[in-house]
């Protein structure tokens, strides 16, 4: 127990009255830590002052005891969050062992050859331990590297395992964000070979089942795949030996504005101006499925195979999370009704989609156009999805000469060949209506 500020304060003007008869000389000896050094004094006030400063700090450390604290970046929880997190990590467990998990341990630290190489800018960050007995050892940064090793050291094929360990990053801490130095991680991992996306599938249920049991309220599972990141980097112009590092930085869009993304790659980083831009129309981007259809259908994106690639396998993995009943199954609510919107593919066709939208509405059709001479095809798209219209009248050079108007469903990307819609062309305007079967 501390004593109290008025005992502090009579307790220092106690010595100083003590001690001030024995320190009334020319010189002033003062030791501390070690070193001695003589002060000048030419009057009792002086030594006064004198006693205060060199005093004063080593008194109140002496009589108030040591300040304690934990080192940065770290914290003590109480009984009642440790209660919270056993519930947590409860509920967390009882789902991983429900779809048939197994769990391991590794240590702590590892040898630091182990992790040596293996996060790219991030190794700066590892915890290095003084050297025990000829082994250079660090603090593992995460529990993917050590389950690996654990994989190769005992010869294992396949596994289901999950594991929740503390791990270290010598990081920058700032608590009040959640950047800590020490912190848990919870890892689910299916090691093995298998046909593609089918594991992939259940650790995404598994993410799913544990937010919703944990009742957090409504959240947004995002996936990616490198080969479709790698892929845009390409069409993008995003040099070869640049791309782990652009990707390190597209990384932190979950914790930084795009524009400080931006700034980060050009200035920082030497990525082109235009390159950095077109990166950011890509990662704009959001949705599922149809996300997946939208960038195989793009004119760049669609030239790299590596991207096609990782596109088809995520319409794949997308049809599996469907029967996993993982995918968001709320309908939007629509502010208009809008049921067919006049689309064009090619640029100076401004008058050809007013002329139509004219004849829709002439027709009693719900129908609109974006207000822009020439719109991406891409961004009425997006326009169609954000807004719920079903239907999108793509107009194309090659279709006006045809007199045919491409009507396609948005949310499946698929031509409208039903009979219950009527496309024909009347006095050079093309008129769509639609009649119940």
């Amino acid at each position: 127990m501390s004593p109290c500020p008025h005992l502090v304060l009579g307790l220092l003007s106690h010595v100083l009255l003590f001690s001030l008869p024995d320190l009334l000389d020319h010189h002033l000896l003062h030791t501390h830590l070690g070193r001695t050094r003589r002060l000048p004094l030419s009057s009792p006030a002086s030594t006064i002052t004198a006693c205060m400063e060199h005093i004063m700090p080593f008194l109140i450390k002496f009589l108030m005891g040591p300040i304690l604290l934990v080192s940065q970046g770290t914290r003590d929880y109480n009984p009642k969050q440790m209660a919270i997190r056993e519930k947590v990590f409860n509920t967390i467990v009882s789902c991983f062992k429900r779809h048939g998990a197994e769990t391991i341990d590794t240590p702590v630290f590892e040898l630091k050859e182990t992790l040596t190489g293996k996060y790219g800018e991030d190794s700066k960050l590892i915890y290095d331990l003084k050297d025990q007995g000829g082994e250079l050892l660090s603090l593992r940064y995460d529990l993917t590297v050590p389950f690996a090793r654990f994989l190769a050291m005992n010869k294992i094929s396949n596994i289901k395992r999950y594991h929740i360990a503390k791990v270290y990053r010598r990081d920058n801490p700032a608590m009040t964000r959640g950047r800590y130095r020490e912190f848990y991680q919870c890892d689910f991992d299916i090691a093995g070979h298998y046909d593609p996306m089918i594991p992939d599938a259940e650790c995404l249920r598994i993410v799913s089942e544990i937010l919703g049991e944990l009742d957090l309220g409504d959240f947004h599972i995002k996936v990616n795949d490198r080969r479709i990141l790698d892929g845009m980097f390409a069409v993008c112009g995003v040099p070869d030996d640049k791309f782990r590092t652009i990707c390190s930085t597209v990384d932190k869009l979950d914790k930084m504005c795009w524009e400080d993304v931006k700034n980060e790659m050009v200035k920082e980083k030497g990525l082109s101006e235009e390159a950095a831009d077109m990166i950011g129309q890509y990662v704009s981007m959001q949705g599922g499925m149809d996300l997946a259809v939208r960038l195989l259908e793009d004119p760049k994106m669609s030239q790299s195979k590596q991207a096609c690639a990782g596109l088809s396998d995520m319409k794949q993995l997308f049809s599996y999370l469907e029967l996993f009943q993982v995918t968001d199954k709320a309908e939007k609510v629509r502010t208009t009704e809008v049921q067919v919107l006049v689309a064009s593919a090619q640029k100076n066709l401004l008058e050809e989609r007013l002329r139509l939208v004219t004849e829709l509405w002439n027709a009693g059709i719900k129908a609109e156009s974006m207000f822009k001479k020439n719109p991406k095809l891409l961004s009425q798209l997006q326009h169609c999805e954000e807004s719920g219209i079903p239907l999108v009248a793509i107009l194309g050079e090659q279709e006006l000469k045809n007199g045919m108007v491409k009507l396609r469903t948005v949310a499946t990307r698929e031509e409208v060949r039903d009979s219950c819609v009527c496309v024909c062309v009347c006095n050079s305007l093309i008129a769509i209506k639609s009649r119940q079967c």
